[in-house]
């Protein structure tokens, strides 16, 4: 329906407020359509509102001001208007008789918990009815959480009822203390007890494994040892160490050792091997054996330690019987440092680097790998590119197992002339390192002051390489005398 008809009655343009005269279609000021006003509401119907008696406890102070706890309740409030029942807006208007001054609420304690709830007893004033409010004495209100302590009474932890479920800071701390002494809690639940076999009884979590991650320093020596980024578990293992000679001066040990993936047990063998022939030195270097002599008898011990673990009957199938049904494998590489001797030796593709503190001298490998790549460019078959690129590069020769071949272990001994940094890894590491240079490069410029931070680098430059294996590294600063000049080169 038109509107036009109305317009003479506006007493001014709605959108400028101009004053309009009769009969105007459009403001004279702004052109404003006068048309499009709609037509006002035939009945404007009003609601009575008598105001109740004013309460004769409260004193008239002006503007109520509703508590921030207060509950909608849609009691009309003297002196703020039309009431609005149950819309829960709050009201305001000016002063008048019988207007209810509301206590402050309390602010939040220091546990960030809400302000406690006004109660229709704690207000003086009239309900919407005129009759007074109730004055009863209010109930303790619960608290949902038991409350315990010396206190607990006088805090009203008598009316306390059951929850739907336990608290679970509660459930925590009871199942905690339901696991036995010497038990483990799980990592994930913090509540449940772990099983011989690594997982919750509780939520079924897998637990992480201690060697999933291990670092270790130990004086001038430190080792890092990482499940990488493709494998389930670690199959390398290390072994740091240190003892003194028989005049009295300081050796230092670092053992590195790798499972074979394709092998049974693969991460027993490598525990096995590091912690025998790390044993076999710390016995055999106090009592004055020629370090490189010690180090061949260190890998011996390593290799009569894994083969004995295939001697269990059904040993070697039973964890994975799908895979694994050769007997447990593992290589070995290690470095001990003795006054001015360097000695290393190995069996398996783990190597061994030199890298001078002063980097402009050159770094060298001190190791050659007993593997099929190392075989071809030995015999003159293949460049060592060629050789490196063939999927059948790391196919090893030599390895600790029962089911190996002749076991030749390798050793060499080395004098350096100058301070430098020994790098003990495995290929995790230098997968991503191969070249003497390029091993140089990545570890840092104060590793020989802090070899911990140094492995722990080389674990991340492995890792961010796209760490496709385990990585296990260890790191031995080698001091010499000022006096000399030279890279590092075999002795005699």
């Amino acid at each position: 329906m038109s509107q036009s008809h109305q317009r003479a009655s506006l007493p001014g343009c709605p959108s400028c407020e101009e004053p309009l005269e009769s009969g105007d279609r459009f403001c004279g000021a702004c052109g404003y359509d006068l048309s499009a006003v709609p037509a006002p509401p035939a009945d404007r119907p009003t609601v009575a509102i008598t105001p109740p008696a004013r309460h004769p406890a409260t004193p008239d102070t002006g503007t109520p001001t509703p508590g921030p706890g207060t509950p909608d309740t849609g009691t009309a409030t003297p002196g703020s208007g039309t009431p609005t029942p149950g819309s829960g807006t709050p009201l305001g208007g000016p002063s008048e008789a019988g207007a209810v001054q509301w206590p402050a609420a309390s602010e939040v304690d220091s546990s960030d918990l809400p302000a406690p709830t006004h109660r229709p007893s704690d207000l003086p004033g009239t309900d919407s009815g005129g009759r007074p409010l109730p004055a009863t004495t209010p109930a303790p209100v619960s608290s949902a959480v038991r409350v315990d302590g010396p206190d607990a009474e006088r805090r009203g932890g008598g009316g306390d009822f059951e929850l739907a479920a336990p608290d679970p800071r509660q459930a925590e701390h009871a199942a905690a203390a339901a696991v036995p002494a010497g038990g483990t809690v799980c990592v994930a639940c913090r509540s449940g007890r772990v099983d011989t076999d690594g997982y919750c009884e509780n939520c079924g979590h897998a637990q992480p494994r201690e060697r999933d991650h291990m670092e270790r320093e130990l004086g001038t020596v430190a080792a890092v040892s990482d499940r990488g980024l493709r494998h389930h578990r670690n199959e390398d293992a290390f072994a740091v160490s240190g003892t003194a000679l028989p005049d009295g001066s300081p050796a230092v040990v670092a053992i590195v050792c790798d499972g074979v993936s394709s092998a049974s047990r693969p991460d027993e063998a490598s525990a096995a091997a590091a912690a025998a022939a790390d044993a076999s030195l710390l016995e055999s270097l106090p009592r004055g054996t020629h370090p490189q002599q010690a180090m061949h008898e260190a890998i011996l011990a390593a290799s009569e330690a894994v083969n004995a673990l295939a001697q269990g009957p059904g040993r070697a199938t039973e964890h994975d019987q799908h895979r694994h049904q050769n007997a447990p494998a593992c290589t070995l590489v290690g470095a001990v440092v003795a006054g001015d001797l360097l000695v290393v030796g190995w069996v398996g593709d783990s190597r061994v680097y030199w890298v001078p503190q002063d980097r402009a001298h050159p770094p060298a490998r001190l190791t050659e790998d007993d593997s099929w790549a190392a075989q071809m460019v030995a015999t003159g078959l293949m460049s060592e590119a060629e050789a490196y690129a063939d999927e059948r590069a790391h196919a090893i020769t030599g390895w600790l197992g029962a089911d190996a071949y002749e076991l030749e272990p390798h050793t060499a001994s080395f004098k350096p002339d100058r301070p430098g940094l020994v790098v003990v890894c495995t290929d995790g590491l230098w997968n991503y390192a191969e070249a003497a240079a390029e091993m140089a490069a990545a570890v840092p410029s104060d590793a020989y002051e802090r070899p911990l931070h140094g492995a722990q680098v080389l674990v991340g430059h492995a890792l961010d390489g796209g760490g496709h294996d385990n990585v296990t590294v260890a790191l031995l600063p080698f001091a010499v005398p000022s006096h000399g000049a030279g890279s590092a080169c075999p002795a005699g």
